[in-house]
């Protein structure tokens, strides 16, 4: 377990955590939470070893393999596969070891003792997962986004946020007790976030997560840690469970901070009105000690919460735009590159639309084109009479200029809006706007290529208010966000009277914003009839069907099995051979019958361990239901509780894994039945 005992923890001579305690046990999964700055990355560096307690104590199990996704950019032309092999570095141990022994016994034929150790190096490699590594790896690559034919392309040929994608699956390859992930849905599509979740679910080790995305937290974690003025807090549950738990504490707190303001003026009162009587003297300074001995209950400070909205839209056109057969993609050394195309839509006034699809779709490219950033291929776009487009891009520096500051930011926009924004353009008045968005004192005069990712986010939401749109195009705007900003986003939105179009993984925001959706995919727009949830199930179909190709991909080079009876004999004869006479029909079958129950049975096994396992936990889910319904003392039922939604877990759980491996069964028996 990872034991927190009594620590302080600086940063510079800033304490951000000041005699905490804390203990997280094996297999739990932990979702670790605060504002920005208030101590998150740090206590990730004390657990990875990169920074030490300043006072108390800090333990983990020195057995214990951990991983986590390098922060620096790959630079590398070694191709993807590769690159996210090398994350298992026993196996990459073993491997190199095998090369100098083969080598070694190369020069040295004779030698028993190099030949035993190349054995015992097969041995532990076999161990370490040789056999199915490369299909690992690539199941990762491809759940993550990234499309088959990008398996073998080298590193350095993808963008910077696709790059950071291969970092975390180089980490996910890592064999690990313990995994720290800071931020892992920055920069992901849903479908790879979907995918992210499932994998994490199934994960067995220790997760230490920190993110800003409530759903996601929500999927994955049972246990929550709060850092919140240099006190860490553990919570029982997932972020929800956690914001219903703190709200009642500081409820509480409150309440009990008020009784003691009473307590404390009575006591008071007593000895302002005695203490100068020699008959109360005693009593007076019985309760002069009892003041001095009462702890101090602290007053509830609520943070500051940062709120914005929109304003009011100068007009309203109806409808905002219409697109006639819309051709939507770009240009590739001057040769035009087909995303989406067939497109016959209507964007109306007040509409609250979320733009859904996998990745590589043409999310990004539809939202650029109707943003005026890039040409449409084809078709006609008919934008209403006074249409003002308010566009928030995937990446905020597509926007905005490195070297510039804030507020020359906001100056350059006023000069291009000029008098008919309806808003003064004179410095104090843009300082005065940029402060309500929490840019503050010297931080209008900081450049922006300095500024954290959330406030790069900020500053731009800022833009887009002063320009008074009536269409929101956002593109993925959560991404730096925290969960206070996000959800002042989503206030802002909800009160917004003109049209937004929404592209996120962020799924919170999306049922919050949104009340129709439109998919993008296989070339065309089309509404998607159905909520998030059913979008989820078919993106976790649509990375499952990846995972199988990418499979497939992976054993084309291995023998083929043999070939039923009728197509063997079809075979020879088209091979000139003669066909295999009943005798050696017979051998095949029963060959290629041993090859089938070979990869079927450790499968099966599996099954039925988790057909028992199942019934066992449905028993003890029974019994702890009969015994909650009954009259069980108080004292039981919280731990009746805890062991009756671990038991509900487990079986969640289970029945996942069941339902996966029959269709691996399934799939295997299909693909040896005679054609």
């Amino acid at each position: 377990m990872i034991t927190l005992r009594n620590l302080t923890l600086r940063r510079s001579a800033k304490v951000l955590l000041d005699n905490v305690s804390v203990t997280l046990n094996p297999g739990e999964k932990v979702g670790l939470v605060g504002r920005n700055g208030a101590g998150k990355s740090t206590l990730f560096g004390l657990i990875n070893g990169s920074l030490h307690e300043d006072s108390g104590d800090f333990s983990m199990p020195s057995q214990w393999r951990l991983s986590q996704v390098a922060q620096d950019m790959p630079d590398t032309d070694e191709p993807a596969t590769d690159f996210v092999l090398g994350g298992d570095t026993r196996l990459m141990d073993l491997r190199a070891a095998l090369t100098r022994a083969e080598e070694r016994h190369d020069h040295d034929l004779d030698s028993a003792d190099i030949g035993m150790q190349i054995a015992h190096l097969h041995s532990d490699l076999a161990d370490a997962g040789e056999h199915d590594a490369m299909p690992r790896a690539q199941s990762l690559i491809l759940g993550l986004g990234f499309k088959t034919a990008e398996l073998g392309q080298p590193v350095n040929s993808f963008s910077g946020g696709w790059r950071m994608r291969l970092q975390l699956a180089r980490a996910l390859m890592s064999p690990s007790d313990l995994l720290l992930l800071d931020e892992p849905t920055n920069h992901l599509d849903l479908d790879a976030l979907v995918w992210l979740e499932a994998w994490l679910k199934r994960y067995d080790g220790t997760l230490i997560v920190i993110s800003h995305d409530r759903e996601f937290l929500d999927a994955v974690t049972d246990v929550t840690l709060h850092i919140e003025r240099q006190q860490l807090t553990r919570y029982g549950g997932n972020y929800s469970a956690f914001e219903t738990l703190r709200a009642q504490q500081l409820e509480l707190q409150q309440s009990a901070f008020s009784k003691q303001k009473e307590r404390i003026a009575h006591l008071q009162k007593f000895i302002d009105r005695f203490k100068a009587k020699a008959s109360k003297a005693k009593q007076a300074q019985s309760r002069v000690k009892a003041l001095e001995r009462m702890e101090k209950i602290a007053p509830v400070l609520a943070d500051a919460d940062f709120t914005f909205e929109f304003k009011e839209p100068a007009n309203l056109p109806n409808p905002m735009l219409s697109i006639r057969d819309g051709q939507f993609g770009y240009v590739v050394d001057g040769q035009p590159k087909l995303i989406v195309g067939g497109v016959n839509r209507s964007v109306m006034a007040g509409q609250r639309i979320g733009i859904l699809g996998a990745n590589g779709q043409g999310k990004s490219t539809l939202v650029k084109t109707i943003a005026r950033e890039i040409p449409a291929l084809g078709g006609t776009i008919t934008e209403g009479k006074g249409l003002n487009i308010g566009y928030f891009a995937q990446q905020e520096l597509d926007v905005l200029r490195p070297q510039d500051t804030p507020l020359e930011h906001m100056t350059r926009l006023a000069r291009e809006l000029g008098p008919n924004s309806g808003e003064s353009g004179r410095e104090q008045d843009l300082r005065n706007f940029l402060g309500t968005f929490n840019f503050t004192g010297d931080m209008v005069k900081q450049t922006v290529g300095t500024m954290s990712g959330g406030e790069k986010a900020r500053l731009v939401l800022a833009m887009m208010v002063w320009q008074r749109p009536n269409l929101l195009l956002l593109d993925e705007p959560t991404n730096h966000l925290d969960l206070a900003t996000r959800e002042a986003l989503s206030m802002a939105l909800n009160e917004f009277e003109g049209t937004v179009m929404l592209v996120s993984h962020d799924r919170a925001l999306l049922r919050a914003v949104c009340d129709e959706f439109w998919l993008v995919g296989r070339g065309q727009i089309a509404p998607f009839d159905g909520d998030l949830d059913d979008y989820q199930r078919y993106l976790l179909d649509e990375a499952k069907r990846l995972r199988e190709l990418a499979r497939l991909d992976a054993d084309a080079g291995a023998p083929a099995p043999a070939k039923p009876q009728a197509a063997a004999a079809r075979a020879a004869a088209a091979e000139g051979r003669s066909p295999l006479t009943p005798q050696e029909q017979r051998k095949q079958d029963a060959q290629q019958r041993q090859q089938l129950s070979a990869r079927t049975r450790p499968l099966k096994r599996e099954l039925e361990q988790a057909e028992r396992k199942m019934a066992e936990l449905q028993a003890e889910k029974s019994a702890l239901e009969a015994r909650l319904a009954s009259a069980a003392p108080p004292a039981e039922l919280a731990e009746l509780g805890r062991r009756l939604k671990a038991a509900g877990d487990q079986i969640a759980q289970l029945e996942e894994r069941w339902l996966a491996l029959s269709s691996d069964v399934e799939a295997i028996e299909t693909a040896r039945q005679p054609s």
